[in-house]
């Protein structure tokens, strides 16, 4: 199996910390894979922030498609797409308006960027308001266009911070629909999450990670088959991290 991310002993320390974010992180992940970063405190957050370029790592190092940020940084940012948790949208424009800006960064433009947007909020059930301010809209709407907004130059890697946070039951749905034949058609999906159950059906791998190590990384079946009266992937992450809560 190809890998399309290796990291290799990679570390951060914030200043003024006493403990690393991350520490010693080795891991690949194999091309065409959906795969989940599972995680107490700022371990995932910090991990994707470098590996979109916008954190420096501490030490250590790593390539997304045999690419490094050090030589190949513009090429890198080519083939990625970066969904975070917070709404990356302009509330007083449109969902078109938003989307045709973010498509012209990415270097799309004309005829193919509009097709793309409309392509996009069709499938996603949004083509109707693409003229409404997305300040008017709901939780579950700003969700689904901010994922458009990452993925309309087809990236080859995404990364996905907390794509279904807050959302109904339906947006939740449409989403993880439109993710899943994202990854059928090649996209390699880099994904974090709190909700351990949508993670259990969504990736085909997860890894374990609590206080910047990872603890455990297999797939979903092979993680509950492997701890003891295990039913759930919840069970598997408290089996493994323990039930100390995380506050700082």
């Amino acid at each position: 199996m190809q890998h399309i991310i290796q990291i290799t002993q990679l570390s951060k320390k914030y200043k003024g910390a006493e403990d690393f974010a991350l520490n010693d992180f080795t891991l690949d992940v194999n091309k065409g894979s959906i795969f989940g970063l599972l995680a107490n405190g700022a371990g995932k957050t910090t991990l994707i922030s470098m590996l979109c370029g916008l954190l420096k790592p501490t030490s250590g190092s790593f390539t997304i498609d045999g690419l490094t940020y050090a030589k190949n940084g513009n090429d890198i940012r080519k083939i990625i797409g970066v969904v975070p948790q917070e709404y990356a949208l302009y509330p007083t424009l449109t969902a078109r308006e938003n989307l045709m800006y973010f498509g012209s960064m990415y270097g799309l433009k004309g005829d193919n960027l509009k097709e793309k947007v409309i392509e996009s909020l069709d499938l996603l059930g949004l083509l109707k308001f693409a003229d409404k301010r997305i300040e008017t809209f709901s939780g579950g709407m700003k969700r689904r266009v901010n994922l458009i907004a990452g993925i309309l130059h087809n990236p080859k890697v995404l990364f996905l911070d907390e794509p279904t946070v807050g959302v109904d039951v339906h947006s939740k749905n449409a989403i993880i629909e439109y993710l899943t034949r994202l990854n059928k058609n090649g996209t390699t999906i880099i994904y974090t999450s709190h909700h351990l159950s949508e993670a259990e059906h969504f990736c085909t791998d997860i890894a374990i990670i609590d206080q910047g190590k990872i603890f455990a990384m297999a797939s979903p079946e092979a993680l509950i088959a492997a701890t003891p009266d295990a039913v759930h992937l919840e069970h598997v992450f408290l089996a493994l991290t323990g039930k100390d809560l995380r506050d700082v």
